[in-house]
């Protein structure tokens, strides 16, 4: 209950003003919008950027960690897919996208501050080692996928040129790539570029969330409420069990398995929204998801942090 109240309730506090400013009309949904595209394309970028120049590599990517999350996270994905598929007949776009809801949790917005909370900035290196390939693993699979069943016959390459301009005109991307850059080049950030950066990097999180609440105002759970929730249970309890299988199997450190376990147990992420509205597939499942999920957080985030080591 101690953790419910010191680690998870303060971090959906600022969601919950956000949701309730843009409800009761006390700010505008399009300055929410503004708010929201500050954080993605240029504050979310600039803390990404700023923590892969100082990680050390060679220790936190570790193979180890990685399957176990990202096992986890395809395996939801497949989840997704086949339910949507076999279970509630949707076509083979909508089943992609659905599959996506289950594939994309919402890593950096929860994941972020939630184990910030729980166990202090120092403990965020496994996380970012997770961001670092999360968007890339993530819209790799979820836009090939999309565009094979679109393509009916076009070329490979073509398909292969489509999902690299995807990949790489989303500004997180950017950061992670730029901010690997200078960590493998060994280049020194000059001061009055780090001092900048991190200005904009303080305000990434709390403005995330406060924009994340005001967005889910415009999203309403309707129809589809069975798909929905199989959504929801693919992505708050397949994914971190599998994480957690995995990670006890390969004898992973408390300290990643705590990051890993975590942010897999995360809701669906605005951008499966995103990506479903990008295909026009699947778009009520993926907002209703969204939202929903972001309220289950709550409760799943503490079964989970007590459950994990």
């Amino acid at each position: 209950m101690q953790a419910l109240l010191d680690v998870i309730l303060p971090v959906f506090v600022v969601i919950g003003s956000g949701y309730l400013a843009v409800w009761r009309g006390w700010f505008s949904e399009a300055g929410v919008d503004g708010l929201m595209r500050f954080t993605q394309s240029f504050a979310i970028p600039c803390l990404l950027f700023l923590a892969l120049t100082r990680l050390d590599l060679g220790q936190v990517f570790d193979w180890r960690l990685l399957t176990a999350f990202y096992a986890g996270a395809f395996g939801g994905f497949c989840l997704g897919l086949l339910g949507a598929r076999y279970i509630f007949g949707r076509g083979w776009e909508d089943s992609i996208a659905i599959g996506f809801c289950c594939l994309f949790s919402n890593s950096v917005l929860l994941g972020l501050p939630l184990t910030e909370r729980a166990y202090g900035a120092d403990a965020l290196s496994a996380n970012f080692a997770i961001i670092a390939l999360h968007s890339p693993f993530c819209y790799g699979v979820g836009i090939t996928a999309m565009e094979l069943a679109r393509a009916r016959g076009a070329p490979g390459g073509q398909v292969a040129m489509k999902v690299l301009k995807a990949m790489f005109s989303n500004a997180l991307i950017i950061g992670i790539a730029l901010g690997l850059v200078v960590n493998l080049s060994g280049l020194p950030l000059p001061a009055f570029l780090r001092d900048g950066f991190s200005l904009l990097a303080a305000a990434a999180l709390p403005a995330a969330l406060f924009a994340l609440g005001g967005i889910l105002v415009r999203y309403r759970p309707e129809g589809d409420l069975r798909v929905i929730l199989y959504v929801c249970a693919v992505a708050l309890v397949a994914h971190p069990a599998i994480t957690l299988t995995l990670g006890s199997a390969l004898q992973l450190s408390d300290a990643a398995m705590r990051s890993a376990v975590l942010t897999a147990a995360m809701s669906p992420g605005v951008n499966a929204y995103i990506f479903a509205n990008m295909y026009g597939a699947a778009r009520r499942v993926a907002a209703s998801a969204v939202l929903i999920g972001t309220a289950l957080s709550v409760l799943s985030a503490w079964v989970w942090l007590g459950l994990v080591p």
